[in-house]
């Protein structure tokens, strides 16, 4: 279930990803292109560049979240800062902006950014990140965590982004919430009757989730419930729709709203008795059955790393974006056994993370 690194989207990596292997010819030529595809990677490592302390200022980044810019991978991304050089108290000023689930708040808390004047900014998920593109076309933006910029037209190419924003995203588009919903009913075979928590204010799931999630659902014989919600107070009742419907599993789509804080929805759907899968392993840890989905701590890391190059002089538009290559089953078994629910065998031995 694990898989190593991350894709950078060069030119010529975009044509190789998706040609099968058909001789051992065109599979030198492949090795051929991953060298060059390191080759590409590594300049956005420090290694070979002046300390970030021999540059003579002290940098500032602007981070602007949808909910609290708090946790486990905010700590990666200043480690990864930290590990190319760049110390906060020394050479190195971060400002957060978190809209704690408001997210009409996201316009002004990007403008309050972009007059503090940043030398980046790094947004996560979507919201923020249209909030940023709409707020500055001069500042680089560092964008994390969203699906598929290219569908919502936050840049016209991953290979080719141009204007002033570049970065990671969370999934390579094309099967993976069904990749999810498979995982599901893995956990639950008797499930026939699935509901499925989206975000209609986040551009990802307006306009992906009605072309993947329906036909999904359809090919794995659920029937399929939608419930939408744009606000922390609408959850609940969500939740409560879903059992009065007798939903026998729950996909949660990933946005802010679902995943912080992580302990909130997990509580809800554990009420309900609902078997959910997530996006983020946080929420499982925090009480949730399983998540499928990006390892989160080494998306940060890389956003640092952007940031790094950025820097030190690197335009965005001149860096290919990355997509994760490597995700992470995470089952948490003590919220299966209060379910009611064996865990599969071949489940927990795919799992890179099992909670007892």
């Amino acid at each position: 279930m694990r898989y190593r690194g991350l894709t950078t989207l060069s030119a010529g990596a975009a044509v190789t990803r998706n040609v099968g292997l058909r001789s051992s010819r065109f599979t030198n030529v492949l090795r051929v292109a991953a060298l060059l595809g390191a080759l590409v990677i590594e300049p956005i490592s420090a290694s070979a560049q002046a300390p970030a302390q021999d540059l003579g200022k002290v940098a500032r980044i602007g981070v602007l979240c949808g909910g609290r810019c708090v946790g486990p991978a905010y700590d990666a991304f200043r480690e990864g800062l930290r590990s190319t050089g760049w110390i906060e108290g020394q050479n190195l000023v971060i400002e957060s902006r978190g809209a704690e689930g408001r997210f009409d708040m996201l316009p002004a808390l990007a403008a309050d950014l972009v007059n503090w004047s940043p030398d980046v900014i790094v947004a996560v998920a979507p919201q923020p990140n249209r909030a940023a593109k709409d707020a500055t076309a001069s500042i680089p933006i560092v964008m994390v965590a969203v699906a598929d910029p290219v569908l919502i037209g936050l840049v016209p190419s991953l290979a080719r982004p141009g204007g002033n924003i570049t970065g990671i995203t969370t999934t390579v588009p094309g099967g993976f919430i069904a990749k999810q919903m498979e995982l599901l009913k893995e956990m639950v075979p008797h499930a026939t009757r699935i509901a499925a928590l989206m975000n209609p204010d986040n551009e990802i799931h307006r306009r992906g989730f009605p072309d993947e999630v329906p036909p999904a659902a359809a090919r794995l014989g659920f029937q399929l419930q939608v419930l939408p919600v744009r606000r922390a107070d609408e959850l609940r009742p969500a939740i409560e729709s879903a059992r009065l419907n007798q939903a026998d599993a729950l996909l949660v789509v990933g946005d802010p709203l679902f995943h912080s804080p992580p302990q909130r929805l997990p509580e809800l759907v554990a009420s309900a008795r609902i078997p959910a899968i997530y996006l983020t392993p946080d929420v499982v840890r925090a009480g949730g059955l399983m998540s499928y989905g990006p390892d989160f701590l080494e998306i940060f890391r890389r956003g640092a790393a952007f940031v790094d190059r950025i820097l030190r002089g690197s335009k965005p538009a001149d860096l290919p974006m990355e997509q994760p290559t490597r995700f992470e089953l995470v089952i948490n078994v003590r919220t299966a056994r209060a379910l009611g629910i064996t865990v599969p065998d071949p489940l927990l031995l795919r799992a890179d993370e099992v909670i007892e």
